[in-house]
Formats: C-alpha cells, structure tokens, sequence
C-alpha cells in the first residue's frame, strides 16, 4: 500500500492516516430564533476520549476512517454514513489535519473506535446549544467589581 502525501506543505499527512469523524447538532440564531444544522467534523484525541467517559455531546455519531475517504484532493466525500442534510464544517480540511496529528500523538486513542467502524451510543445531549453564529458582545455592566485592597500590600 502507498501512502500518498495529501498537500506538498503537509508531509507529515498521508490519504491512509486514521481520524474520526463526528455528525454533530448545533445551531445558527437568526433574529432571535435557533435553526438546527447537522455539522460533519473532525473529532480531536482528546475529545473523543472525554466523550467516551460519558460527558453529554453534540455527537449523535462518530466513525473512523482514512482521511482519504473523506478528503480527495481539494474535493470533500460525503461518506454513508451521514445524512444528506448534513454539511462539513468550516476550515474542514484544516481542522481534520489539525485532529489527525492528535492521534499521531496518542495513538492509543486508536483503540475507542476502529478504523471503519461507527459508535452511535454517545451520550448525546441538546441541552447545551452549540450555537455556531454567536457574538460575544461585552458591556460595561459585565465587568467584575474588585475589592479596594486588591492590589494593595498590606
């Protein structure tokens, strides 16, 4: 088998690397109103290793594959299994090198989900919205009030 190297900048990478893939829910506000999406996207070592201590997640599923399964070339593949209405998230390509590297590291995370096969029974949760679109506006009100003493030596 050769190992085909994706982008002459990322030499490191090749089409048959192991990276897990998650369907997750989230949401866009639009005046005021959430509308749901379903976001395909890499998972991260780390990530996937909290899900499986049970934390809620936003991961209905999580499948592993070679990155060259879903990434050919510049194109994108949606595999089967995820929804047609699902969509890969932004910087797709970047945030998948970036989760691979982290199984580079820790390739005992390897073991959690096998190359080819998908978890479905993650303790998935809605009750804390992934909300895609949000802007952090800070007001004068939101800062914290400190004590007269704080930074004085007493």
């Amino acid at each position: 088998m050769s190992t085909t190297t994706l982008l002459p900048n990322q030499t490191d990478i090749s089409m048959d690397n192991y990276c897990v893939f998650g369907l997750a829910t989230c949401f866009l506000k639009d005046d005021g109103e959430f509308h749901q999406v379903r976001v395909i996207e890499p998972i991260p070592s780390a990530a996937l290793e909290a899900i499986f201590k049970g934390i809620p997640t936003s991961y209905e599923l999580a499948c592993a594959k070679s990155i060259g399964e879903i990434l050919t070339g510049e194109t994108l593949t949606k595999t089967a299994e995820f929804p047609d209405d699902a969509q890969f998230c932004d910087n797709f390509t970047e945030r998948t090198f970036a989760a691979v590297r982290t199984y580079q590291t820790r390739p005992d995370a390897k073991s959690l989900i096998p190359l080819g096969t998908v978890k479905e029974d993650l303790n998935f949760s809605l009750e804390k919205k992934r909300v895609l679109n949000a802007v952090n506006v800070v007001k004068t009100e939101d800062n914290v009030k400190q004590h007269s003493h704080t930074h004085q030596v007493l």
